[in-house]
């Protein structure tokens, strides 16, 4: 396999450079002194900026993109051998990596690469440590799948031998990397248009265990399905972490301000370590909180030091972001796609002061919403009203024999009302005559859902 070296840098291409994740390596490849160029279906944000810090950008994927000059070719899961830009490069013999890949190879050149991981939290997570080693002068390279207002965007390149980046255990991704500290933060049934079941996805993440050397560290949710499996013969340190008590680091005394944003005390084996305060909101963040935590005692900082990098945590965009206001309503956009998601957002939401609680729900996925269809329902149900729109398909086409309209069904046999509205246009118009002051609207989903609150603000 192609090996990167940062004190060696070449040409490398891009193919898909627009993606949260691959534009954020390129740009650390940019801060090392690479050459680097790529192509994506249409221009954004990410590739104007990467255009901004010398990478060579071309809108459309063709043949003649790959030059004779690279020495090394990236893809993403989503482009197929029959990719013109794929096949002119296995053609001409140019060495091809995957993200997954490349973004093992990157870890090498790093002192303390660590990777966060879990079914759920890992953007929230990884950002929240990023604050962390930030505020502790430990100036990290950070690696991030959402884009951190605090840093600018998706990535931040630092100039220490610190590395921290998210761990996306779909397709296996994450056995490609080389990480010397990990943080498990869950493990769920999800991506089962790859995985089986629960078991093979826990014997994925469990394969991602025992990539950790002897005098790495493991730092684990005890929460977490199937831990045992997990931890099933790793011979490094494991530090575990829990809301529900036998770990090493627990929360003491939890209690929530009006925005739902939680104080806590944090016990190490029964000591108090300190008093944190989030703000960001949930129960699920004061467990994040704890895997950060234990992540910034592992590196040697002080409790002090880790409670202002957390309080200085506001969140990232889509988690449980803000938007404005419509009609006298808060209007929230959340990235949550998953039924265990969709419960940690709606119990934090319970907190936020509202009359009436308004999800539109965007599916992501025909194979997710089929295999947990009743799940959704009844995540879902916890809000006084769902609108549904049209199923993101993402990477699939619909053979599931599924739609919004079995899931808006599956909703109203729990006795909360939902619609099954197909297009943003038809949802918005919904809004506009239903949403009244004081109410409560949530733009949720991993696709473009986001579009109808930003659209009524």
């Amino acid at each position: 396999m192609y090996q990167i070296d940062f004190d060696k840098p070449v040409s490398v291409h891009f193919i898909g450079i627009g993606g949260i994740s691959m534009s954020g390596l390129a740009e650390v490849l940019l801060g090392r002194g690479f050459r680097v160029s790529g192509s994506d279906s249409k221009e954004s944000p990410l590739t104007k900026h990467l255009e901004e810090n010398g990478a060579r950008i071309m809108i459309g994927q063709r043949a003649e993109n790959i030059s004779e000059d690279l020495d090394c070719v990236v893809y993403t899961a989503a482009i197929h051998p029959d990719n013109p830009e794929f096949k002119a490069a296995q053609d001409a013999g140019i060495p091809m990596l995957t993200r997954a890949e490349l973004l093992g190879e990157m870890m090498q050149n790093y002192a303390l690469p660590i990777a966060v991981a879990g079914t759920h939290g890992k953007t929230t997570t990884t950002s929240m440590c990023a604050h962390i080693l930030m505020r502790g002068g430990l100036d990290p390279t950070v690696s991030v799948g959402g884009i951190l207002p605090s840093i600018g965007g998706n990535i931040r390149v630092g100039g220490s031998g610190n590395f921290i980046t998210e761990a996306c255990e779909y397709t296996n991704s994450f056995l490609s990397f080389f990480p010397k500290i990990e943080l498990i933060l869950n493990v769920d049934a999800d991506h089962l248009d790859f995985f089986k079941d629960l078991d093979d996805i826990a014997s994925s993440f469990h394969r991602f265990a025992m990539l950790l050397p002897k005098d790495g560290t493991l730092i684990i949710n005890r929460d977490t399905a199937k831990y045992d499996v997990v931890t099933e013969g790793v011979e490094c340190e494991i530090i575990t972490y829990s809301l529900e008590g036998n770990a090493d680091y627990t929360a003491d005394q939890i209690r929530f301000d009006d925005r739902g944003c939680g104080t806590f005390i944090c016990l190490f084996r029964g000591e108090k370590v300190g008093e944190f305060t989030l703000k960001v909101p949930g129960i699920h963040n004061v467990s994040n909180a704890l895997a950060a935590i234990a992540l910034g005692r592992k590196v040697g900082l002080s409790a002090s030091l880790i409670a202002e990098g957390i309080e200085s945590f506001t969140g990232t965009e889509r988690r449980f972001e803000y938007k404005g206001n419509f009609n006298g309503a808060s209007v929230i956009d959340d990235y949550a796609h998953h039924p265990t998601e969709i419960t940690a957002t709606l119990t934090a939401a319970k907190n936020y002061p509202h009359k009436k609680m308004i999800v539109a729900f965007q599916p992501h996925t025909y194979s997710r919403t089929k295999a947990l269809l009743g799940e959704f329902a009844e995540a879902l149900s916890a809000a006084d009203e769902v609108v549904l729109a049209d199923i993101y398909a993402a990477r699939e086409k619909n053979t599931f024999g599924i739609s919004s309209d079995d899931l808006r069904a599956e909703i109203e046999k729990l006795g909360t009302k939902a619609l099954y509205l197909p297009t943003f246009e038809e949802i918005e118009k919904y809004m506009k005559s239903h949403v009244a002051e004081g109410d409560l609207l949530i733009t949720m989903g991993a696709g473009n859902i986001v579009e109808v609150g930003e659209h009524l603000i």
